[in-house]
């Protein structure tokens, strides 16, 4: 059963992240099953992935093992901050989030289990918790879309940096409340201090930026013409191009990798944690290792055209090697300040 979320409005205090109207489950008419017990081949997963993108997959897991999925979908960092709120009286058995930063910030609170160092070794040390709570499930490369026939290779510019500067003014798509965006300007934090986040976020703002929703209005609008550039995952364009039955690269828009370490090159992940609740249960553990499977990391890497983390299994089509990026020298293990991000793109005016 596939149970989705309505969206919530996440809100700072200075004491930490509350969120207002917590996220309603399921439709008026539609109830909400009771959370399983132990090993009772049933789950409740928090998804912070996009119902589209990952549905199938938990359909192919519970064909796979008999294990019922009641999956509960909204933004990563709304979640994240409904399971601070909801702390152990949560129905949650797992958290699967869109990046490293939101695991992070539920992590802090002690709220997951420890995983088996033989699930967590399955993926780079670059790619899980120092700690065993989460482990990297895929990879994604925050990316510059941009519209072929409105910029020129040329143009392009070497750092994210320079997408404050005039040359730039209202030509630039962001989503400033994606968790991917938010993950990005806390490596920002992280690589170069508060203060040049605040400079940046405060840069682009007064630079007109294309505020959209998400990643895919932002990508929609590029290949439209509307906006010539945006700040997205690098795996939205191949998912355009499986929808118009081409490749990536018969596309209109085209995919700029920010070279030399820049910060908009960030590789994040989409990871998993399994919460305090479900310590004891063979099912959420089965779900886990299953994320990390071959039959999974394929799908990652042909269906929703991110990276896979296991070795062994081919990544996208039309994108460099995930080993060719020259990604900036960020520790996900540091992207765990949600709260503090939020409250700094709140503060630039990028959100209401």
């Amino acid at each position: 059963m596939f149970i989705s979320l309505r969206r919530s409005t996440a809100t700072l205090a200075a004491a930490g992240l509350l969120v207002t109207g917590l996220v309603a489950c399921g439709s008026e008419d539609e109830a909400v099953s009771e959370p399983g017990t132990s090993g009772d081949k049933q789950i409740t997963v928090y998804s912070g992935r996009n119902e589209q993108l990952i549905k199938p997959l938990l359909e192919k897991f519970t064909a796979q093992t008999g294990i019922t999925v009641n999956a509960r979908y909204a933004n990563t960092a709304q979640l994240a901050a409904q399971l601070v709120e909801e702390g152990d009286k949560s129905p949650a058995d797992v958290f699967l989030a869109q990046d490293a930063g939101a695991l992070g910030t539920v992590s802090k609170r002690d709220m997951f289990v420890t995983l088996p160092s033989t699930t967590t070794d399955k993926a780079p040390a670059t790619y899980r918790a120092r700690n065993g709570h989460w482990v990297g499930v895929s990879a994604r490369a925050r990316v510059l879309v941009y519209n072929a026939d409105a910029v020129t290779e040329a143009e392009l510019p070497a750092s994210v940096f320079e997408l404050t500067g005039p040359a730039w003014k209202g030509k630039v798509g962001v989503a400033p409340t994606n968790a991917s965006f938010q993950a990005f300007v806390t490596a920002i934090t992280v690589q170069h201090g508060e203060a040049r986040a605040k400079e940046f976020l405060a840069g682009l703002k007064a630079n007109d930026p294309q505020v959209r929703d998400g990643n895919g209005k932002i990508l929609e609008d590029v290949i439209a013409g509307t906006v010539p550039v945006g700040l997205v995952n690098h795996y939205y364009l191949g998912e355009v191009a499986k929808e118009q039955g081409t490749t990536v690269d018969a596309l209109k828009a085209k995919l700029h990798f920010f070279p030399g370490g820049d910060t908009g090159g960030l590789v994040n992940v989409a990871g998993v944690g399994v919460l305090k609740r479900a310590a004891d249960n063979p099912d959420a553990q089965a779900f886990v290792d299953y994320l990390l499977g071959p039959e999974a990391q394929t799908y990652f890497a042909e269906q929703t055209f991110e990276y896979p983390v296991v070795e062994g299994v081919t990544g996208p089509a039309g994108v460099p090697a995930l080993a060719d990026l020259q990604v900036p020298d960020i520790d996900l293990n540091d992207l765990d300040a949600l709260e503090s991000t939020v409250a700094l793109i709140k503060e630039s005016g990028l959100v209401p």
